[in-house]
């Protein structure tokens, strides 16, 4: 089913990543990590439609989506881009995509966060944090999403590398076999990755070496 809702604000969070906000119809519900697909409200748009994680809370009057824009090609995002409050969208029915299931390590790269968001967000506001940690892998500082947020959010366990950044205020390990090895206190746990499709296999192929289940690993399929 679909849903008209209009836009009540835009903000950059980083140079080529955006905050939507948009109106909540009546009794839409979701949970924390899941997704829906959008589409600009407009001719020649209405089916171009994308996957997009929810980041605001079930319990928040507005929905939120942060989505990273692609300049490079004249496509859906890039037009996200230049629209302004007051235009409209289309918003279909939630699905699932990251679902919580205990605490454990989220590992996120880029814009893979953003599944993650809802699920930290709603962890903090209940007081449920404990017990988890992220590890979060940009090329550079500027790509971080959030990172006061997340910071503030989860102090001493979170972990932010730049890979391709050299100064020494960060950690520029890659997340592989060997950061694992070294980060990781307890492959017990559950493991929330999301990322590039190449970054996800390798991780999930890391922890299934260190004896990680299959259902403890929790990724978009």
């Amino acid at each position: 089913m679909k849903n008209i809702v209009q836009i009540i604000s835009i903000k950059d969070i980083t140079h080529n990543v955006k905050r939507f906000r948009v109106t909540k119809p009546a009794g839409y519900h979701f949970n924390a990590g899941q997704a829906t697909e959008l589409s600009i409200n407009a001719p020649d748009w209405k089916e171009e439609k994308r996957p997009f994680t929810f980041t605001s809370l079930n319990n928040d009057s507005f929905l939120e989506f942060t989505i990273k824009i692609y300049n490079d090609h004249q496509g859906v995002t890039n037009h996200l881009a230049m629209l302004q409050k007051g235009d409209e969208l289309l918003l279909r029915d939630v699905w699932g995509a990251i679902e919580y299931k205990g605490p454990g390590y989220f590992i996120a790269g880029g814009a893979g966060i953003t599944p993650m968001l809802a699920i930290l967000r709603q962890l903090h506001q209940y007081g449920q944090l404990e017990g988890n940690k992220l590890f979060y892998s940009n090329q550079t500082d500027q790509d971080i999403i959030l990172q006061d947020e997340l910071q503030d959010m989860l102090c001493q366990n979170v972990i932010f590398t730049t890979t391709r950044q050299n100064d020494v205020a960060h950690d520029h390990r890659r997340i592989d076999a060997a950061f694992l090895q070294a980060e990781v206190i307890d492959f017990n746990k559950h493991f929330y990755v999301c990322g590039p499709d190449q970054m996800v296999s390798a991780i999930n192929e890391a922890l299934k070496l260190q004896g990680v289940t299959p259902d403890y690993l929790v990724f978009e399929q």
